[in-house]
C-alpha cells in the first residue's frame, strides 16, 4: 500500500523535482515490503513520472523524475553525457584538510564487491573510473567532524560513501561503509543533494534546484 502522495519543489510539462527524504526508497525494492518508494508516492498524483536517476535508501534530497518516455530519454542522454550538475552536503569523521585549490579530487576506480554485495570496493584493476570533486565547508572542533560539498563528476553506486571512505573520512550514519564509531553518531546518514542543475530539455534555459540538508 502506497503512503500519501509527495508535493513537488517544481512540477512542469516536461519534468518533477522532489525532496526524497533519507530512509526512502527512490524506487520499488523486492518483496512487498518494499514497495513504497518516491516513485510510487509521485506517481499517485503524476502517472506519466518516470525515474531518471536515484539516490540511496539512505541518502536525502533532490530528485529529478520526467514526465513521460520522450522526456526521460532526454535527460537521461543529459546525465550520460555529464550534463547534469549534481553536489551534496556531507559530515564525515575527522579533519578533512582543504586542498591548496578549493576543490580537490578523489580519483578512485570503483567495482562491485562480489563477496559483499551490494557493496562497492575500490579496486585498480576491475573499476570503473570514478571521481568525486570536494571542498570543505567547516570543521567542528568539538565533534570533530569536517562538513564538506561534494560533486560526483561520474555516477557509480555508492560513489560519495565509498570515495569518502577510502580517503580516511567516513561519512557519518554510514551503516555500509563507515566503522561502528562514525555510524554511532548520527541517527541517519549524513549525505544530502543539496543542488542540480542542467539544461531545460524544453526550453533550453539553464535551471537549477537547491535544498538545504536537514542536520
Amino acid at each position: 500500500m502506497t503512503a500519501d502522495p509527495m508535493t513537488p519543489l517544481y512540477a512542469d510539462a516536461a519534468l518533477l523535482v522532489f525532496d526524497k527524504p533519507g530512509g526512502l526508497l527512490a524506487v520499488p525494492g523486492r518483496g512487498e515490503a518494499k514497495q513504497d518508494c518516491l516513485s510510487a508516492r509521485v506517481q499517485a498524483s503524476y502517472p506519466d513520472a518516470l525515474v531518471v536517476h536515484r539516490l540511496d535508501m539512505a541518502t536525502s534530497g533532490l530528485m529529478l523524475l520526467a514526465r513521460g518516455a520522450a522526456m526521460q530519454r532526454q535527460l537521461s542522454m543529459l546525465f550520460a553525457a555529464r550534463e547534469v550538475t549534481k553536489r551534496y552536503v556531507a559530515v564525515v569523521a575527522g579533519r578533512l584538510e582543504a586542498p591548496q585549490e578549493e576543490w580537490g579530487s578523489i580519483d578512485l576506480p570503483i567495482a562491485v564487491d562480489w563477496s559483499k554485495r551490494p557493496l562497492r570496493v575500490v579496486d585498480h584493476e576491475r573499476g570503473k573510473p570514478s571521481v568525486t570533486r570536494w571542498r570543505v565547508l567547516a570543521f567542528d572542533a568539538v565533534t570533530q567532524t569536517t562538513r564538506v560539498e561534494l560533486e560526483p563528476v561520474t555516477g557509480r553506486s555508492h560513489q560519495l560513501r565509498l570515495h569518502l571512505q577510502a580517503i580516511g573520512h567516513p561519512i557519518l550514519g554510514d551503516a555500509l561503509y563507515a566503522p561502528l564509531e562514525a555510524q554511532a553518531v548520527a541517527e541517519r546518514l549524513l549525505l544530502h543533494a543539496c543542488m542540480l542543475s542542467f539544461r531545460h530539455p524544453l526550453t533550453g534555459a539553464e535551471v537549477a534546484f537547491e535544498s538545504a540538508p536537514g542536520f
